[in-house]
């Protein structure tokens, strides 16, 4: 295994930074705070021109067939700008559950439009009780003569009011399945939350007698729950990647205010209270960084530990960004949690992350299910 980066992925991340600070700075995630959309489709439709939308999809359906250690390395970037959009409910969420658990056909329907840029997916997992895991799928899917029929919620889904497609998942007497469905379809109904990180628009969304074909069921009945892991690690890899960038921005602010701000004649950084504050701030960072990079190695090689290693890292990311930008609020001396300023921006997206895909406890309890799993007998 390559610890570093390789030469084309430095270029990719260099590429990244240069587009991002031109097209997308902090400002254009204020503005999109207050947009309905959350975003613009004037940079949406740049990112597609660049090919980032089809980095990870294969080569047969527009992508160009790279795999998530890549995708991992432009994540980063876009989390150091909090960048608002569906780009991350398109492309490692909706779009990848299509293309991990669809057919041929399937793919061949669905992620060109992804690819280019025409076609915004996202997933639909969570309910009422919040959980991700098996028992948290509730929502029913009826079979009937020429498909399925869904009555029910699902909540906290990402972009769903600007999908076109919503990969849902639901049971049925075969038990979890995964559902392409149009948001256009009758019997579909979406409602923004409001929420704590505007940078990313959160969705109730509710079927009420929704048809639903049953060409729209991605992969095997009465595996969907299997499936929906293998997303879900790859899913949270990709989360992690976004937190790695926000953490690290927050550092860098956080180290440059120390070394501006002055009290008693000096830098607030002179004093060794801060310098441990800003040490402990980067042991976080760095750490994240290895967890996150290890587990994208994992997934992307489809290695045994794989689940594992989402779950460690998805674990750590979700502790050290919150605490990260938590600690820089209190080195600014509580002016980052004003409005005026941008720390609050990345606190709020740390909490908002730390939930998603199971906090920091949740992701231990499967780091302990999982060694007790492959632990020899006594």
């Amino acid at each position: 295994m390559d610890f570093g980066f390789s030469e084309e992925q430095e270029l990719l991340r260099q590429s990244a930074v240069d587009f991002l600070n031109k097209e997308s700075p902090i400002t254009y995630a204020r503005q999109m705070m207050e947009d309905e959309r959350g975003y613009s489709e004037e940079l949406w439709k740049k990112m597609a021109d660049l090919g980032w939308m089809g980095l990870i999809y294969p080569e047969s359906c527009g992508g160009s067939g790279l795999n998530m250690v890549d995708l991992v390395v432009i994540l980063e970037e876009m989390g150091k700008l909090v960048l608002p959009g569906p780009f991350f409910s398109t492309v490692c969420l909706g779009g990848l559950a299509i293309l991990e658990a669809g057919s041929p056909e399937q793919k061949q329907r669905y992620l060109p439009g992804i690819v280019a840029g025409t076609t915004k997916a996202t997933l639909a997992v969570l309910e009422e009780d919040a959980r991700w895991d098996e028992a948290g799928i509730k929502l029913q899917a009826r079979r009937g003569k020429k498909g399925y029929s869904l009555s029910g919620v699902k909540l906290f889904v990402p972009d769903a009011h600007v999908a076109d497609l919503i990969v849902c998942a639901v049971r049925t007497s075969d038990g979890p399945v995964l559902l392409v469905v149009d948001r256009q379809q009758a019997g579909v109904i979406v409602t923004p939350l409001k929420t704590m990180d505007q940078t990313r628009k959160l969705c109730e969304v509710r079927f009420d007698k929704a048809r639903v074909d049953a060409a729209a069921v991605l992969g095997t009945p009465g595996k969907g729950w299997d499936v929906l892991n293998r997303i879900l690690d790859r899913s949270k890899v990709a989360l992690c990647a976004e937190m790695c960038g926000g953490a690290q921005k927050v550092l860098d602010m956080t180290v440059e205010y120390a070394k501006m701000r002055e009290q008693f004649g000096r830098p607030i950084g002179s004093f060794q209270a801060i310098q441990h504050k800003c040490a402990n701030m980067l042991i976080q960072v760095e750490s994240a960084k290895s967890a996150t990079y290890y587990a994208a190695w994992a997934v992307a090689n489809d290695a045994p530990e794989a689940a594992l290693a989402a779950a460690m890292a998805k674990a750590y990311c979700s502790d050290a960004y919150r605490q990260v930008t938590a600690e820089s609020i209190q080195v600014h001396g509580g002016i980052g949690f004003t409005w005026e300023h941008d720390i609050h921006l990345y606190f709020k997206r740390a909490k908002g992350s730390e939930v998603t895909f199971g906090d920091a406890t949740w992701n231990r309890e499967l780091v302990a299910q999982y060694t007790l799993d492959v632990a020899p007998a006594a």
